[in-house]
C-alpha cells in the first residue's frame, strides 16, 4: 500500500545520440511534406521521429519542471485530458498537451513537434497527455509520468483489449510506474484496487460519486468475478505468480468507505455540484451530461493534487532549478506562474472548470441553419447508456451512426447490450455508417421506430441535419463516423479545427 507522502525524485534524464540536434528538424520536415502529399496523417511524423530518434520523446519531456499528468481509461480520456489542460492554463501555468486525441506514443511525439522550435526545447511547466489503455505501457517504459489520472474500465474494443480485466492489468502498469500521485475512480472496483500497485511513497488520491448519482456509475453493472492485481514489484511481468485474486463485486460495496478527495453530488443542466473540503461547491459548466460532470470531478481531483504538491515548503523553488542555471530567465517566469497557479483557491478552481468547452465530437455542438447539431461519441455499452440517459430524445430529432474502422472497434456485438427503449417514443429519424442495417435490426428488436435507413454517411448528415430547420438534433456515432460526421459539416458551417483527429 502506498503511503501518503510524495515522491520528488528526478525523472531519469536520456542522453540524446549525436545526431539528436536534428531530431526536431527531421520530424518538422516529414510533417510539412506529409501535409503537402496527403499522405500519412497526423501521427505520421512521430512515427518516423520514434524510429530516427527513440529517446526523443523521454528527453524531451523529461526538461518540463512539473513532469507529465497522464490520463487513461476506457471512456472520457480526451474530455477529461481537455479539462486538466485548460484548468492548469486557466491558473497560470504554461502546459503542453495532445489535443487532437491522438493518444498513441507516436501521436505525442507528433504533437511535440508542432510545438518545439528547432533547438528541441518544449516550452511548458507541465505536460497533460491522453493516452491509450495499451499504449500508457509503452509510454511508460519511456516516461514516468508525475501524475497519473485512470478513469474506468468497461467493455470495449473486445478484438484490442479482450475482456476488461485486462484492461484492468494494462491500467496497472500505470500506477505501479508512477512516481508523485495517482488519482483513482472510487467507484470503479477494478480502478479502486490498482491502489494495491501504487509504489511506497506515492500518495493515492480518488474521486466519487454521492449516494445519489451513484446509479450511473458502471458499477452497477458489475457482475460477481475475479481478477489478478500485481503488486509493484511484479507489476511489469504480466505472468507474475504473485498477483491477488480480487473480488470484485465485494469491492462495489465498500467503495463508498474510501474517502473522495472530490465528489459529485449533483448534477443537472450544465450544472454540478460536487463536495470538497467537507465544502459544498456548485458551479455552471458548459459541459452536460453526467459522466462529463463526473469526469470533472476527476479533472478537479489531479489538479488538487498538483496545487498540493507546490504548496509544499520550497516545492516552486526545487522545480525551478531543475531548469538550470543556464536558463534562469525561464526559472523566474515559471517561479511566478508556479506561485500564481499554487495560491488559487477552490472558487478559482470551479471557475476555470466553468470555462471549459466540450472536446470535439464529444458533445460538440455544431450549428446548421439556426439547428443546433450535437455530436455525442459513443463506443461501449456503458458510455452508450450514459449518453442516452443524459441527453433525453423527447425535444431533439436523433440519428446513430455506427462504423466497424479499426478505431471503432471491429466488434460490434456491443450494441446488445445497449438498451435503446428510451428511444421508443421520438424513435430515430435516421440511422447510418458501415453497419447501419445491424444498428437497425437492434432498435427493431427493441421496438424503436427507425425512421430511414441510409448507409452512404455524408448523404445522411446532409438530409438528417436539413429536415426539421430549427429543431435540436443528437448524432450518436462511432469514432470514425464521427471524424467524417465533423469533415462533412466543414463544407456548410463553421467546425473548429475541420479535420482534428484523423
Amino acid at each position: 500500500m502506498a503511503d501518503s507522502g510524495t515522491s520528488n525524485a528526478n525523472p531519469v534524464r536520456t542522453h540524446a545520440p549525436w545526431y539528436g540536434f536534428a531530431t526536431p528538424f527531421v520530424g518538422k520536415s516529414v510533417r510539412w511534406a506529409s501535409r503537402l502529399l496527403h499522405h500519412g496523417g497526423s501521427a505520421f511524423p512521430g512515427k518516423v521521429v520514434e524510429r530516427f530518434d527513440p529517446t526523443f520523446l523521454s528527453r524531451t519531456l523529461s526538461t518540463l519542471p512539473l513532469g507529465v499528468v497522464l490520463v487513461s481509461g476506457t471512456n472520457g480520456k480526451t474530455t477529461t485530458t481537455r479539462m486538466v489542460a485548460t484548468m492548469l492554463e486557466s491558473l497560470g501555468l504554461k502546459v503542453f498537451t495532445n489535443p487532437t486525441g491522438s493518444n498513441f506514443t507516436r501521436g505525442v511525439v507528433s504533437s511535440i513537434l508542432t510545438e518545439v522550435p528547432l533547438n528541441g526545447r518544449l516550452d511548458a511547466d507541465i505536460a497533460v497527455l491522453e493516452l491509450d489503455e495499451a499504449y500508457a505501457v509503452h509510454f511508460v517504459e519511456q516516461v514516468q509520468p508525475r501524475y497519473a489520472l485512470l478513469l474506468n474500465v468497461m467493455r470495449d474494443q473486445l478484438d484490442r483489449f479482450g475482456e476488461i480485466d485486462n484492461t484492468a492489468r494494462l491500467l496497472g502498469h500505470v500506477a505501479a510506474a508512477t512516481r508523485g500521485t495517482v488519482v483513482l475512480n472510487r467507484e470503479d472496483p477494478r480502478i479502486a484496487r490498482l491502489r494495491d500497485v501504487v509504489k511506497d511513497g506515492v500518495r493515492t488520491r480518488y474521486f466519487g460519486l454521492a449516494e445519489g448519482p451513484r446509479h450511473y456509475s458502471p458499477a452497477a453493472d458489475v457482475k460477481t468475478t475475479t481478477f489478478q492485481v500485481q503488486s509493484a514489484d511484479s507489476a511489469q511481468a504480466p505472468e507474475a505468480a504473485d498477483a491477488q485474486i480480487v473480488d470484485v463485486a465485494h469491492d462495489v460495496g465498500t467503495a463508498h468507505e474510501l474517502h473522495a478527495d472530490v465528489m459529485l453530488t449533483k448534477v443537472g443542466d450544465h450544472h454540478a455540484q460536487m463536495v470538497i473540503d467537507g465544502r459544498e461547491y456548485e458551479s455552471d459548466v458548459k459541459l452536460e451530461g453526467v459522466y462529463n460532470l463526473f469526469n470533472a470531478a476527476a479533472a478537479l481531483a489531479v489538479v488538487r493534487a498538483v496545487q498540493a504538491d507546490l504548496r509544499k515548503p520550497n516545492a516552486v523553488g526545487y522545480a525551478a532549478a531543475q531548469l538550470g542555471r543556464a536558463d534562469s530567465a525561464r526559472a523566474r517566469a515559471f517561479t511566478a506562474r508556479a506561485h500564481t497557479f499554487a495560491d488559487a483557491d477552490t472558487d478559482a478552481l470551479f471557475a476555470a472548470l466553468a470555462d471549459v468547452t466540450p472536446a470535439f465530437g464529444r458533445g460538440e455542438v455544431i450549428d446548421v441553419n439556426g439547428s443546433p447539431v450535437e455530436l455525442l461519441l459513443v463506443k461501449n455499452p456503458m458510455g452508450f447508456r450514459l449518453a442516452l440517459a443524459s441527453f433525453p430524445p423527447e425535444s431533439a430529432d436523433t440519428m446513430i451512426a455506427i462504423n466497424d474502422q479499426y478505431a471503432d472497434g471491429r466488434d460490434m456485438s456491443w450494441l446488445w447490450d445497449v438498451d435503446f427503449t428510451s428511444l421508443r417514443p421520438t424513435g430515430v429519424a435516421m440511422v447510418s455508417g458501415v453497419r447501419a442495417w445491424d444498428m437497425a435490426l437492434r432498435l427493431e428488436y427493441d421496438q424503436v421506430p427507425v425512421a430511414r435507413v441510409e448507409p452512404d454517411l455524408n448523404a445522411a448528415v446532409r438530409e438528417f441535419v436539413n429536415a426539421n430547420p430549427g429543431t435540436p438534433k443528437h448524432i450518436y456515432c462511432t469514432y470514425t463516423a464521427m471524424l467524417a460526421i465533423r469533415a462533412e459539416r466543414a463544407t456548410v458551417a463553421d467546425v473548429a479545427d475541420a479535420g482534428v483527429g484523423k
